[in-house]
């Protein structure tokens, strides 16, 4: 028997009102006549939230000590259910998914209907279409249950609802989502299964049945209960939403949200809420810092049940972040995307890794993931290698390419093969089943999933496999790497990651999740227009006529619920604060309308307008510390080796030599898909090099040297064009210069200096009373004459005249330094302009070459002499050196 449905005034007294209602109802007094014993009634409550709420009230309105009713959610006791011997499986999500999905991409015009480029973009449609169909099947089940054609025929009812235009103009989308439905729904499908399982219950009643509910039942739920109540009591239980249970003043604001219209409420009766404050805020960081604040007040305050509505994610996880500073450490019940976590983002590294095939910034990406190879203890300083190669290279991707540059690193060269030989494995098209498997190997054979498995997020990342390789066991389908790919995003953006619970103090939830609760204080932020009432998914493929005849929810229906959740939680809880960004990007961002509503019928009736939040944020005095210049002295860092690049730098700011050479803190080298100067160099120095040996090996004559020049030009390019079109341009720049190079060379020749080498390292060691230093280097060329005389060439992508200017000035030593390192001194030295003037090119000599390198070795060994005794190195670099320096962060040079 059903009986009349009890309705119970939405306030801080729900519960107790509700066990009050019930002690005193049949069903419950009949049961507890002799005996306080009301194990023989079941309660039905939305939530596993709700059960002690409400035991805790019987509990209060019961004078003696009682056995309670049995209180769970109908979704625990449709899970209790022993399954029956000939039931079908339950198709997973998952597989339902992947089914659906393989379907739809058989299909080309699906593709140019949606607009879908790849494949892949079906996936997004196939989990839209699968959410339409669980709404259909929840509100036609019970018509299919009564009859097959129960769905027809409600679709023909539906369309009847629409006018003849308005039924042409039915898009081709709707009726193909119809027939699709109709072909996915079977005994596999979960809501289908469900709904046999709870009329399993109802054909078994043995116990008079109390529903609660937050709203109206739906379809399942309704047929449900009625078939509960042909052979138990049953009793339906819910919130009160006419005019005479709800607040005048919401009521008035908010007609909308009662069972009834048309009420008409005397101005006499609206007051102003209480204990309902407004705080608006001048940007994130400010409603972020003051939702902290208001919530630690409560805390000093002794409130301990404490609730935010996020409304607006961003500044709930900001919030979240402030109170864990404090530590405060917030229960977040509805939690975050699991994709947003860093084990995730190792997944998503890992296969991004085997999509781009070894594209640098992404596989460096994976590398510095703090689960990849968890199992090697020198793991930093293989991955610092792995890095510094392949910036060095300028390598932009490619197994091939960067298993190359690290020949010379066997650890690193392991560590990068180990990835390679992984990626091999997800390769083809394979059964999801056997994708997880081939991912699951992967990553412990790249040592994460152990690393995963003992994170907190990690776990849930590995439990997520597991369950997809039994819930895709059957799945036959065959899926290449990038569906797999994106199916993968999908689970991972569609499964919610909740922490572990630190702290019940101060709970995080969305609005829905407040229905029913009552909680000592609450802050909602993001009270705003565009966040509040919350914006809706717009319903694709179906009107809203057509929804509502087939029993779906609609826009109004929905946002009205969301209404009654607002009007809910306002009257409720003894103190809410509504916080939002009244001003966002630079504009004013007004308050939610529901908001607005309010106060214009509070300034209509004459009553107090609702009150501002004021929050107190206390100040903290910060004495203030001077900048000094630093000047750090360290001999016990003094470096073993020097370049000239090291020893500019010393000569430009002492400083600049402290951090880079003596602390090593070098920047990166930056990648770059577009050749640089330097390439431009490095390529030169490579062609001039072979040809110049060429020349000399080979006798080649001088009418035969532009076409050699030519030709290792054309070797060297097209290399360096089979990496980036962009070499082109400096191929060119490179032709021009050619002619007027080969002039200077043959006449250089001419005068008597030829070739010795080319590319040549030397070391050598430079002693001091105490102390010595390893200088070294590679020289661009060495030449002779006849009379035994060396000199020093250095290649320079710049004309004559600037490098004349270059020496004049002085500040560089590279030439002198390269000349101290030769084995056999120099007399001579050149800077060779490989950019052309009037067609001409040439060489820049030093003068006095000798003595240049004599004073440089008495200024070398006397700057090292003093670093070594202590001397502080200053940063007194001119500002030519400081705007492009490196480490001016460091030294902070204008601070002082």
């Amino acid at each position: 028997m059903l009986h009349h449905s009890l309705l119970i005034p939405p306030s801080a007294a729900f519960w107790s009102t509700t066990a009050r209602a019930l002690l005193e109802h049949e069903v419950l007094r009949n049961n507890g006549r002799h005996v306080p014993d009301y194990s023989a009634i079941r309660i039905l409550v939305p939530h596993s939230s709700h059960a002690h709420l409400l035991r805790n009230a019987l509990a209060a309105e019961l004078p003696s000590a009682f056995i309670p009713p049995r209180i769970m959610t109908l979704s625990s006791w449709v899970a209790q259910l022993p399954p029956l011997p000939d039931a079908a499986s339950v198709t997973s999500d998952s597989e339902r998914l992947m089914s659906l999905y393989a379907q739809l991409r058989q299909h080309a015009w699906l593709k140019k209907l949606f607009s879908a480029r790849r494949n892949t973009d079906l996936l997004p449609l196939a989990q839209t279409l699968l959410t339409l169909f669980d709404e259909l099947t929840q509100a036609l089940a019970p018509s299919i249950h009564d009859s097959p054609d129960g769905a027809d025929e409600c679709w023909e009812m539906a369309l009847q609802q629409l006018s003849a235009p308005a039924r042409d103009l039915l898009s081709d989308e709707a009726q193909l989502v119809w027939s699709l439905w109709k072909s996915q729904v079977d005994v596999n499908d979960p809501i289908a299964v469900r709904f046999t399982q709870m009329m399993r219950l109802a054909d078994a009643a043995a116990e008079s049945l109390i529903w609660i509910g937050a709203a109206e039942p739906d379809a399942m739920e309704s047929a449900f209960l009625t078939a509960y109540a042909e052979r138990q009591a049953v009793v339906a239980v819910r919130p009160d939403w006419r005019a005479a249970a709800v607040d005048p003043l919401y009521a008035a604001a908010w007609p909308e949200l009662l069972d009834e219209g048309g009420v008409t409420i005397a101005q006499g009766e609206v007051v102003a809420p209480v204990g309902v404050s407004l705080c608006p805020a001048g940007s994130l960081e400010e409603e972020a810092q003051r939702g902290a604040q208001t919530v630690i007040g409560w805390l000093q305050q002794d409130k301990s049940c404490i609730a935010i509505i996020a409304q607006d994610r961003v500044v709930a996880r900001r919030i979240r972040a402030l109170l864990e500073r404090a530590e405060v450490y917030v229960s977040d019940e509805t939690g975050w995307k699991l994709s947003t976590t860093r084990t995730a983002s190792a997944i998503a590294a890992l296969l991004d890794v085997v999509a781009t095939r070894a594209q640098t910034g992404t596989l460096l990406d994976l590398l510095k993931s703090p689960f990849l190879f968890a199992d090697l203890a020198d793991k930093p300083d293989r991955v610092m290698a792995i890095e510094a190669a392949l910036r060095r290279a300028n390598v932009l991707g490619g197994w091939e390419a960067a298993l190359a540059v690290l020949e010379d690193n066997p650890l690193a060269h392991d560590a990068l093969r180990r990835i390679a030989d992984q990626a091999r494995f997800l390769v083809g098209r394979k059964t999801l089943r056997e994708w997880v498997d081939a991912t699951s190997h992967a990553l412990h054979s790249l040592g994460m999933y152990a690393a995963l498995a003992a994170d907190a997020a990690g776990a849930q990342v590995v439990a997520l496999l597991d369950a997809l390789e039994q819930d895709c066991d059957a799945a036959q389908d065959d899926f290449s790497f990038s569906e797999w790919r994106a199916f993968i995003g999908l689970q991972l953006e569609a499964t919610p990651y909740v922490p572990d619970d630190i702290d019940h103090r101060v709970v995080m939830l969305q609005l829905n999740g407040a229905r029913l609760r009552r909680f000592d204080a609450v802050l909602m932020v993001g009270a705003d227009a565009s966040h509040l009432p919350s914006q809706l998914n717009e319903t694709l493929f179906f009107a809203n006529a057509v929804r509502r005849q087939l029993g779906l929810a609609t826009r109004e229906m929905r946002q009205r619920m969301q209404m009654r959740d607002f009007a809910e939680l306002l009257t409720v809880n003894p103190e809410v604060v509504l916080s939002w960004q009244a001003v966002k990007d630079g504009e004013p961002n007004p308050v939610s309308s529901w908001v607005e509503r309010l106060q214009l019928v509070l300034e209509r009736a004459g009553a107090a307008a609702i009150p501002a939040h004021k929050v107190e944020i206390a100040s903290c005095r910060l004495r203030p510390l001077p900048v000094r210049m630093p000047s750090p002295s360290a001999p016990h860092l003094l470096p073993a080796r020097l370049s000239a690049s090291g020893y500019n730098s010393l000569v430009a700011c002492p400083y600049q030599f402290f951090a880079t050479r003596m602390l090593g803190l070098n920047r990166m080298d930056e990648l770059s898909d577009m050749p640089e100067k330097r390439d431009y160099g490095d390529w030169l120095h490579k062609i001039l090099t072979l040809y110049h040996e060429a020349v000399r090996d080979k006798k080649v004559p001088r009418s035969a040297r532009l076409e050699l020049l030519q030709e290792i030009s054309q070797q060297v390019f097209d290399a360096a064009l089979s990496r980036s079109a962009a070499a082109l341009g400096y191929y060119a720049r490179w032709q021009k210069v050619m002619p007027a190079y080969l002039e200077w060379a043959n006449q250089r020749e001419a005068d008597g200096w030829h070739f010795v080498a080319g590319e040549q390292w030397f070391e050598k060691s430079l002693h001091w009373d105490g102390g010595k230093i390893t200088l070294h280097g590679r020289i661009d060329r060495i030449d002779h004459n006849e009379a035994g005389e060396r000199a020093v060439l250095d290649y320079k992508t710049k004309n004559v005249q600037a490098l004349r200017d270059k020496l004049k000035e002085g500040e560089d030593h590279q030439l002198a330094f390269y000349g101290m390192l030769s084995d056999v001194p120099p007399a001579y030295g050149h800077y060779v302009a490989l950019e052309a003037t009037k067609d001409k090119t040439g060489a820049a000599e030093a003068q006095q070459y000798l003595e240049w390198q004599r004073a440089l070795e008495e200024r070398l060994v006397g700057a090292l002499r003093a670093i070594a005794a202590g001397s502080p190195l200053h940063p007194n670099g001119i500002n030519r050196v400081c705007e492009y320096c490196e480490v001016r962060g460091l030294c902070r040079k204008g601070a002082w």
